[in-house]
């Protein structure tokens, strides 16, 4: 037992955005023996309005603080003896990447780095029973195309966006300190996620909102885009396992088995909310409007996830069509919190409780 008085003192970056925020509410509750510390620095995607549920449990610590901040990792670690860092927290917008790379490397490749130089500090006079898991995305090995197998663990990295290309750099740093200094890591490369709490500038979000709006639903180049679709609950019930029961110094990919042309993943979607708003079926399907491809842009990815399943048993349970209707309701059910997000009101009020970038 530690000093807290709990069985492990669990580090979760990045737990109030879209991810992250399931896993610690999945944490939370699924193992009060453990103490897990939220650190988010808050920004326009973390929102702890998704950890309402979880703020008042005993076993549950938030602490705003950014990555970048070596100084204020010190504080963290010197305040918590950790048996495991869970780290999610990144800059995760290829768009965004594109117009601005450097926020890109100081978060997801410097900010990496201070993570496990703390780890490394604090972890010095012994590893065992401590565990440093890196998650990580599909997007570092490339492109597909249409009939090439899906990535596996042993795929060459490609990356294709600067997002892409600074999360390569991280996974390259995390295996470097394994094999440099015997940091005990894991490492899981996930398909793309979607579900409930997502912020709306992502692809499937976004078409919920612009479609309940009535809004144009822009798709790049021609829709023929393919992306292995995961929903975020089983990919949390992936990181639990891979984070109990993986093989240190193991890289596991972890995919939804959900192959979908952008296109179509929109066109489900406009069905499943003309019928859920009352609207004549392909009412929404007139909002689609192709625009430019982006610079880059990948082909397809898919994803090779039977390592996992056979040193594990995990699967996906969420087929895509069950997945979207699920996800859709939420978003219908959550309109106030759309609205808020949307809006940046969140932002000004997290800024007058814990004051900027602390």
């Amino acid at each position: 037992m530690t000093k807290s008085g709990h069985d492990r003192t669990i580090l979760i970056t990045g737990g109030a955005g879209f991810i992250g925020s399931h896993l610690v509410r999945y944490f939370v509750k699924t193992y009060p023996q453990y103490l897990i510390i939220n650190l988010d620095s808050l920004t326009y995607a973390g929102n702890l309005e998704n950890l309402k549920e979880v703020e008042g449990c005993s076993n549950y610590r938030f602490v705003r603080g950014d990555i970048r901040d070596k100084n204020l990792l010190l504080r963290v670690f010197e305040t918590w003896s950790f048996d495991g860092v869970i780290h999610l927290a990144a800059e995760s917008h290829v768009d965004r990447s594109i117009e601005n790379a450097q926020d890109f490397v100081e978060t997801n490749v410097q900010g990496t780095v201070n993570l496990l130089e703390a780890c490394l500090e604090q972890w010095k006079k012994g590893f065992s029973g401590k565990t440093f898991y890196h998650v990580s995305t599909d997007e570092v090995y490339g492109s597909l195309q249409h009939k090439e197998a899906p990535f596996e663990e042993s795929s060459p990295y490609n990356p294709s966006s600067p997002y892409a290309a600074s999360k390569a750099a991280s996974d390259h740093f995390v295996r470097a300190y394994g094999t440099t200094y015997g940091l005990p890591y894991l490492i899981s490369n996930c398909s793309n996620n979607y579900g409930p709490y997502q912020f709306p500038e992502k692809f499937i979000p976004l078409m919920i909102r612009n479609i309940i709006q009535e809004q144009p639903l822009p798709i790049y180049g021609d829709g023929g885009n393919v992306r292995d679709w995961l929903y975020v609950e089983d990919h949390i019930e992936a990181i639990d396992v891979i984070f109990q029961k993986g093989r240190q110094g193991e890289t596991y990919c972890v995919g939804g088995g959900n192959e979908w042309k952008n296109r179509d993943v929109v066109r489900v979607l406009c069905s499943i909310l003309d019928k859920k708003l009352g609207r004549d079926e392909g009412t929404s399907e007139k909002l689609i409007t192709f625009v430019k491809d982006r610079p880059g842009h990948d082909l397809r990815y898919a994803i090779d996830f039977s390592k996992l399943y056979g040193e594990t048993d995990w699967q996906p349970k969420t087929t895509m069509k069950q997945g979207l209707d699920s996800t859709v309701e939420w978003y219908l059910q959550h309109d106030d919190w759309l609205s808020r997000v949307t809006s940046g009101e969140y932002q000004e009020y997290y800024s007058r409780m814990y004051g900027d970038h602390q």
